[in-house]
């Protein structure tokens, strides 16, 4: 880890809609905004491209991962801005009538440095009536992926990923020192849980946690919570969205992941246990 070198990173805020041309310009812009700011690290996020809720409709739009048009300019984006981009998510097809939900690492010279497959699938059934169903569409991936950055190392996850802390726990165990979760986290759950959550897990791991997020009220009818977060491994909040569109940076100072894990070490504290019922001899 290159501990004495602060980096800037760049959260780029969405309200995606259906049409992709429209979705790739509005990125685009604000890709650009933050490279201007100096960000060398951008992170767009999940649904970056489309926010589709039809399944026939979403699928008739996709394709596979050479012939994903987003992701071809994005790829082009990179090299010509010289920054690290990470695309938040794209839906990509991989078999019939089955997508992936797959984040990208782009390095400065335009290749993909790492793919990583949106692990859990958020299937839930909101009170007042809001239902999802990622599993109909998206096969989920199997594979938790760390990436190298000049900086250090990078855990990737998305969105709906954030409610499983051996997830993140297994990311900086394995010397994650930045933790992405790029996502498009539903109003109703992003006002009881958003903040809570992305703190928790940076407290967790002492990790820096950089989620970039989609905001306000989409085509498709859905509405998302916004509130882009950079926070640090001592749970600070260095960097917040609203609900609007935008772009929001901080300084990361890798350091500080090596400070607070020595303040507190709770990675080296990990300590395997047997689960006993009262009663049972436990």
């Amino acid at each position: 880890m290159a501990a004495d070198v602060t980096f800037r990173a760049g959260l780029v805020q969405m309200r995606s809609g259906r049409d992709q041309a429209q979705n790739i310009e509005q990125a685009v812009t604000l890709i650009r905004e933050a490279a201007a700011g100096g960000a060398q690290y951008v992170q767009t996020p999940e649904n970056t491209a489309l926010m589709e809720r039809d399944t026939e409709k979403l699928l008739a739009t996709l394709r596979s991962e050479p012939e994903t048009e987003a992701l071809i300019e994005f790829c082009r984006l990179a090299d010509e801005l010289e920054i690290w981009l990470h695309v938040g998510s794209l839906a990509i097809l991989v078999g019939e009538g089955r997508a992936a939900n797959r984040s990208f690492l782009i390095t400065p010279k335009g290749a993909i440095a790492a793919r990583y497959d949106k692990i859990h699938m958020f299937d839930v059934d909101l009170p007042g009536g809001e239902t999802h169903r990622e599993s109909t569409t998206y096969q989920p991936g199997t594979r938790a992926i760390l990436a190298k950055l000049p900086w250090g190392v990078l855990g990737m996850t998305t969105c709906y990923d954030l409610r499983f802390p051996e997830q993140f726990k297994a990311l900086a165990m394995a010397g994650a020192s930045f933790i992405t979760v790029p996502s498009a986290f539903t109003k109703q759950t992003g006002e009881a849980h958003w903040h809570i959550l992305l703190r928790a897990r940076a407290i967790e791991t002492g990790s820096y946690i950089l989620a970039a997020a989609q905001g306000g009220r989409h085509e498709a009818g859905r509405t998302t919570y916004g509130h882009s977060l950079i926070v640090s491994p001592w749970g600070e909040i260095l960097a917040e969205g609203g609900t609007e569109p935008g772009v929001f940076i901080a300084d990361i100072t890798p350091a500080k992941v090596l400070e607070v894990r020595a303040r507190i070490p709770v990675l080296s504290h990990v300590t395997p246990f047997d689960l006993g019922m009262a009663g049972d001899g436990a």
